[in-house]
Order: C-alpha cells, then structure tokens, then sequence
C-alpha cells in the first residue's frame, strides 16, 4: 500500500471549482470598479478602486475573508505568470535598458521600496486595529460575565 495519501477526486474537483468561482467574483469587482473609475473619470486606476472597494467590502463584513481567500492564493501564487509580457518587452527594448537602464533600476528599486513601507504601515495599523478589537471584545466578554 502507498505511503501517499489519495485524494478525493472530488475534493480537488470542489477546490478547483472554488478557486475558479472565488477568481471570477475577484475579476469582477475588477470590472466593475474599472467600470466605476471611467465612467467617473476618477484619476486613479480601476484597480485601484476595486482594492479600496473589496477592502471595504471585507472589513465592513460584507466579504467574508474565506470567501475570496482560494482565489486570492491562487492568483497571488501564480502572479508570476502574469508578468511574462513584461519581461518579453524587456528583452524586445534591451537597447533602452542599455542606455538608460540605470534610470530604470532607479525607479524599480524606489517603487519597491515605496510598496514595502507602504506595506509594512499598513500590516502596522491592521495589527493595531486588530489589537484594539480584540482587547474591546475581551473587556465586553468580562464585563458581560460580571453580570
């Protein structure tokens, strides 16, 4: 007998299914927000938009986490896919690369750097938030026991 264990085919069915339902509402709220953002001529991208909305969306409870949560990973674990065409230019332009390639870096390396402080601010209030929230609910907790 194998060491390995089988899975369910129709487990890896319901997860394939999950992932492809979960990536289609993500693309979606994409849609609609790029939708949103021309018909507004808004200055920021639909992206964007759609990123502040299901944000909204998941703290207001209208989202629950774990139902954006296998497409999410799926999406996020597969994004390198997605920057294949970036890289074909890359190779398409090398002559621009070779001449103002320091520039780019320039800007490559300051954008990286940017997101990552803008991450790490955010991961910062999140944690706070969350801290704050969990302290409320404890002290709500005690108090009702008390009663």
């Amino acid at each position: 007998m194998s060491a390995v264990p089988m899975t369910h085919p129709q487990s890896a069915f319901g997860r394939f299914l999950r992932v492809a339902v979960q990536s289609a509402a993500l693309a979606a709220i994409w849609v609609a927000a790029d939708f949103v953002a021309r018909k507004l001529a808004l200055p920021v991208p639909g992206g964007v938009v759609g990123l502040v909305a299901l944000l909204a969306l998941l703290f207001c409870g209208g989202i629950a986490p774990r139902w954006v949560k296998a497409g999410a990973d799926w999406l996020l674990s597969d994004m390198l896919l997605f920057f294949i065409p970036a890289a074909v230019a890359a190779v398409q332009y090398g002559g621009l690369f070779m001449e103002d390639g320091w520039r780019l870096a320039l800007v490559v390396v300051g954008g990286t750097l940017m997101v990552m402080v803008a991450v790490a601010f955010a991961v910062d209030r999140a944690a706070g938030l969350e801290r704050r929230l969990a302290l409320r609910r404890a002290l709500v907790a005690r108090h009702a026991a008390r009663a």
